[in-house]
This record gives C-alpha cells, sequence and structure tokens, in this order.
C-alpha cells in the first residue's frame, strides 16, 4: 500500500465506524534517512503513551529519538535502547507493590513483548488518515463497543478468534506496538498504570492495535459489515 491508499483507507474507516478520536498511525524507524522530510522533530520530552494520545487528539504528526522519550522502559520495548536492570529485573514494580515479590514481577517483565534488536532510532506518529510515511503498526484508543466492533471485523473474512495478551505493564509501548509488530497480529489490552495516570484516557477507554498490513482487508471488511 502506498501513503495515499493508506490516508483514504484510515478515513474511511474512522467514518465507518463512527470513531470518537483518531487512529494513530505508528513507525519505528531504523535510520532516520528514511524520515519524510516534512515530518517535524518533537520538541519536548514526553511518553511514548502521551504521544500517542497527544495525536489522536490533536492531529499532529511529528518524530521523536530516545532523547525525547520520558519513558526508557517504553522506548525500550520498542527496540530503542536496553532495559534498564531495574526494570528488567522486577524491582521497579515490586517497590510500586504490584507484585508480591520481586521473582513474580520479573517473570512479567520476561514476557513483556520487546524488540530485542534495539536498532530503532526514531518513532514516527500521526493520524492515519494524515500520515506522511507508511506505518508499521495503527493504534486504536476506544471504548469496548468500538474494540468489539473492530474485533468483529478483523474476523468478518476468516474467523478465528481475537488473542488478548496483556499484563496491565508496559501497555500502549509493549501490547500496543511491540506485539503487533512481532506477531503480525491484532493487539487487545487494556492500559496500564503510566498509560492511565499520564495521558487523557478515559476510564471507560480501551487499546486494540494492529500491523498495518491488516488495514485493507479491516477496511473492507468493515464497509460490508456497516455501510448502510
Amino acid at each position: 500500500m502506498d501513503i495515499e491508499q493508506i490516508n483514504k483507507l484510515g478515513l474511511e474507516l474512522r467514518e465507518l465506524l463512527k470513531l470518537e478520536t483518531l487512529p494513530v498511525a505508528v513507525g519505528l524507524v531504523t535510520d532516520e534517512k528514511d524520515i519524510p522530510a516534512g515530518i517535524k522533530k518533537l520538541d519536548h520530552v514526553t511518553r511514548h503513551c502521551q504521544m500517542v494520545d497527544d495525536v489522536r487528539r490533536s492531529g499532529d504528526e511529528f518524530y521523536s529519538t530516545i532523547e525525547e522519550q520520558q519513558c526508557r522502559g517504553g522506548a525500550a520495548v520498542m527496540g530503542m535502547t536496553e532495559m534498564a536492570d531495574q526494570l528488567k529485573s522486577g524491582e521497579f514494580y515490586y517497590s510500586l507493590n504490584s507484585f508480591s515479590s520481586v521473582e513474580s514481577a520479573k517473570e512479567t517483565m520476561d514476557k513483556i513483548p520487546e524488540i530485542k534488536e534495539k536498532n530503532v532510532t526514531a518513532i514516527m506518529y500521526a493520524p492515519l488518515e494524515k500520515a506522511s510515511f507508511v506505518p508499521d503498526v495503527i493504534i486504536f484508543i476506544a471504548k469496548p463497543k468500538k474494540a468489539m466492533e473492530l474485533s468483529q471485523t478483523l474476523l468478518f473474512e476468516k474467523g478465528g478468534r481475537i488473542e488478548a495478551n496483556f499484563a496491565g505493564k508496559q501497555s500502549l509501548c509493549g501490547d500496543g506496538v511491540a506485539l503487533p509488530y512481532l506477531s503480525n497480529k491484532p493487539s487487545v489490552t487494556v492500559g496500564c498504570g503510566g498509560s492511565r495516570n499520564y495521558t487523557e484516557i478515559k476510564e471507560e477507554e480501551m487499546v486494540i492495535s494492529i500491523p498495518v498490513e491488516k488495514l485493507e482487508e479491516l477496511v473492507c471488511s468493515a464497509k460490508k459489515m456497516f455501510r448502510k
């Protein structure tokens, strides 16, 4: 798919499903020379989850490097840097009273989806319908009914089931980006403490994300299911 087609599909999907906020295109960059000239670099430090939430509301397009990523745990699972020892060992989440022991925290961290190559030098963000790059992953933040409709649409042609795989930790980064990127499958997740505390994601909203390869089939199915 080319960029123009992706934009068109993004607009059609938002209108067909009557999504309240914009689907967010996320592109992982291994060479900053591949970033389109018109995309501005983010001018402040913030978290990946905040970047996604800002884009779905504002419609802005930008890219960030590791210097702009405030949450290094999120940056690590998305392949930008090494995971800090305190996170990897489980000590950080144990210190927050999120687990009964360091061992149980480590067991969870060992299973967080993570891009191991650590060769991602920048991440691009944009509304799907206005993106000037071909994304790797598309993130939807929506109420459960819309997540249900997205799930049903994904299964319309071939059937099956959507597999939810989450721990309520590293949600918009590990579950929202790394998992669909690595598995080439949709991901459903409920958010995490960070993404709930530092964004405007509502209590009644959740997250579903897909690899871009699923977009065309998703929109074709949505037309059959929801166009009247």
